[in-house]
């Protein structure tokens, strides 16, 4: 395993997600550790070469799946991509739906969040440095137009838009809240969306996540067929579909350009911080 400070470990692209992402980088990917300020990340990071660009892939929940989604270490993962070089991240995940028209199977390139968590540190701006930034569209425009283009190629159902409730996790909602949730007119839930992508603003990198349908959160109102959502469940149509989700991340992977002139390089500006933008400790 290779340690990130040899310098030549680097990476313009970030992935986070589960499993058949390693069989993407090939054999001559390698494994790097990243000490951070905030601890270690969930896992090693395999970095590896896909089609002439550089790419990262770290499991968030750890490859053992032993971070339980209040748990994962986010701000080390998000740190420890960023100081691998990483502007770009692809944030795929397991979700909830939370209204009928959004079914088991589809893709939604969300565009919103709303977070109803409650105790994970969301910024790397603890004090004496203070920011305030700004999330009006939490998720990069650029990234969330190359994948629905991509998954529209690919004939797979996708959403372009929705917005995804971040619930703390990790238990399932009650049928009262999930009531809540659908009535307030949001289309997704998940466990892990938020503070990732908060994070990856305030070091200025490119966000986007792909939410792959797994569910019907407590089943449909006027459906009782439908029954809430299992953890067995969820890994049943993940597993079943995750083959397109690397489709999708292959393609987008393929397909992306760098761009120095994104609104979300430009999020945060910290004189004296020794690369644009961050907390004054990395280079890059």
């Amino acid at each position: 395993m290779a340690e990130h400070t040899e310098g030549k470990f680097k990476a313009d692209i970030g992935v986070f997600g589960g499993s058949g992402f390693y069989e993407l980088l090939g054999k001559d990917a390698v494994e790097v550790w990243v000490d951070t300020p905030y601890g270690p990340p969930s896992d090693v990071i395999t970095v590896g070469e896909f089609e002439g660009k550089r790419v990262a892939f770290l499991p968030r929940h750890g490859r053992g799946h032993q971070y339980p989604p209040h748990k994962i270490p986010y701000r080390a993962n998000l740190w420890a991509m960023r100081e691998l070089g990483v502007k770009t991240v692809f944030a795929p995940c397991a979700a909830g739906s939370l209204q009928p028209h959004v079914k088991p199977g589809d893709f939604v390139v969300c565009d919103q969040f709303v977070d109803r968590t409650r105790s994970r540190p969301a910024t790397f701006y603890d004090g004496p440095v203070t920011v305030h930034v700004s999330l009006a569209d939490p998720y990069c425009p650029r990234l969330r137009r190359l994948l629905v283009a991509e998954a529209r190629r690919l004939g797979i159902t996708v959403h372009d838009g929705g917005t995804v409730v971040v619930i703390e996790g990790p238990r399932f909602s009650t049928r009262a809240e999930s009531k809540w949730f659908s009535q307030a007119g949001w289309e997704v839930i998940s466990m892990t969306q938020y503070p990732e992508v908060v994070l990856a603003r305030e070091l200025n990198m490119c966000y986007a996540n792909v939410a792959l349908i797994t569910d019907y959160d407590v089943g449909l109102a006027d459906d009782p067929s439908v029954p809430p959502v299992t953890h067995e469940a969820v890994l049943e149509v993940f597993k079943a579909n995750n083959e397109r989700v690397v489709s999708l991340l292959a393609a987008a992977i393929r397909s992306v350009e760098d761009d120095p002139d994104c609104g979300c390089r430009k999020a945060v500006s910290i004189p004296g911080a020794k690369w644009a933008g961050g907390p004054g400790s990395l280079d890059a």
